[in-house]
């Protein structure tokens, strides 16, 4: 809708990661010149970690969408909790390598000779693991022991590491890590946008859709959009997506610090709101309580309610009471009657349906 009203070529602040859309800041910048120096070395473990949302995956995107592929073998691996058996198993499947047996000593095997077919065409292989503070110190050691291969005096394997700020943690103070720490030639950890970084970061990815500066945005918004974000990209799309979208609404040609605050307010609403649901769908599977603290008969009419802890429990996450609060409680007690009388409906009808199926 936006992209139509602003004449956009596309959705500059979509949420999954593009390396197309990537901005060199000054520490993505440097995340990869250390991912470029790694690939120069040919060896060791290369550890990128930032927080939720600071571009991790956008940058590992960049660095594979730069490589040449008559040069390099790449792969990419986004982990879950994977134990030792299983990373080697999703290492051999990333690569292309099929493997149908449970075996270790036959998986790393295969690896092994893989890896070696590509040095012997000249080809360097990469390895990526995203999201690596859910792999065990098991799994990683596994990955340790991959590194170990060679020809010659050169490494087969060479692998990147990028992960949330706990994996900084891990993989620095664990004992059970000290050989994979000696094989870290480079580490660099993700921090925020400063202001102006932010205003270029929003003003590059509009240019990228042909923005012809419609809507423009005023230094108190850029300055109201730093302020909620703190330079953290996916913070960023997700508000100036809404923003975008307000503006088309509202035929808006300027994006004024005011117009981000009333933003910012809806999305604080529907949180609240989304919130609030969420409690209520909790009480709705709770059984009633009898006056001894135990279920109440089956048959008894079940309450759902949404509790003052929910309020409450909003109000820590930052959420101010409002006329439209007060409104939203209003329609949430009208849904309630609403299910009520629904229930009542339903289970009446299967009481007539039983009687005829006995009869």
């Amino acid at each position: 809708m936006y992209s139509e009203f602003y004449k956009l070529t596309g959705k500059p602040f979509q949420l999954t990661p593009d390396p197309n859309f990537y901005f060199d800041s000054s520490t993505h910048h440097k995340a990869m010149a250390y991912l470029s120096y790694g690939i120069s070395q040919g060896e060791g473990f290369i550890i990128i970690t930032g927080e939720i949302g600071s571009g991790k995956t956008t940058l590992v995107g960049r660095l594979l969408q730069s490589l040449d592929p008559a040069e390099f073998v790449t792969a990419k691996i986004v982990t879950s909790q994977l134990d030792a058996d299983n990373i080697l198993k999703m290492v051999a499947a990333a690569f292309g390598i099929n493997i149908n047996v449970a075996d270790k000593a036959i998986i790393i095997t295969e690896i092994e000779k893989f890896l070696r077919s590509n040095n012997r065409q000249g080809k360097t292989t990469l390895l990526l693991i995203d999201e690596a503070q859910n792999l065990t110190t098991q799994a990683l050691e596994e990955l340790r022991m991959l590194s170990n291969f060679q020809e010659g005096n050169k490494a087969l394997l060479q692998s990147f590491l990028v992960g949330q700020p706990e994996f900084r943690d891990k993989w620095a103070f664990d004992p059970a890590l000290e050989q994979l720490r000696q094989r870290v030639i480079a580490t660099h950890h993700l921090s925020p946008m400063t202001a102006d970084e932010t205003k270029e970061y929003i003003e590059h990815r509009l240019t990228l859709v042909d923005w012809k500066g419609n809507p423009e945005f005023s230094d108190d918004g850029h300055a109201e959009i730093y302020k909620y974000s703190g330079g953290v990209p996916r913070k960023l799309n997700t508000l100036c997506t809404r923003l975008l979208l307000f503006g088309a609404i509202e035929e808006l040609e300027v994006i004024t610090g005011e117009v981000v605050k009333e933003v910012l307010s809806d999305m604080e609403e529907d949180n609240y709101a989304a919130a609030a649901s969420s409690k209520m769908r909790q009480d709705s599977v709770s059984p009633k309580k009898g006056p001894n603290g135990t279920a109440a008969n089956s048959n008894d009419e079940q309450v759902i309610t949404v509790s003052e802890e929910a309020i409450e429990e909003a109000k820590e996450a930052g959420l101010t009471a409002s006329a439209e609060l007060i409104k939203l409680r209003k329609r949430i007690v009208r849904l309630e009657k609403n299910i009520k009388i629904h229930d009542k409906t339903i289970k009446g009808t299967i009481d007539i349906m039983e009687d005829l199926l006995n009869a």
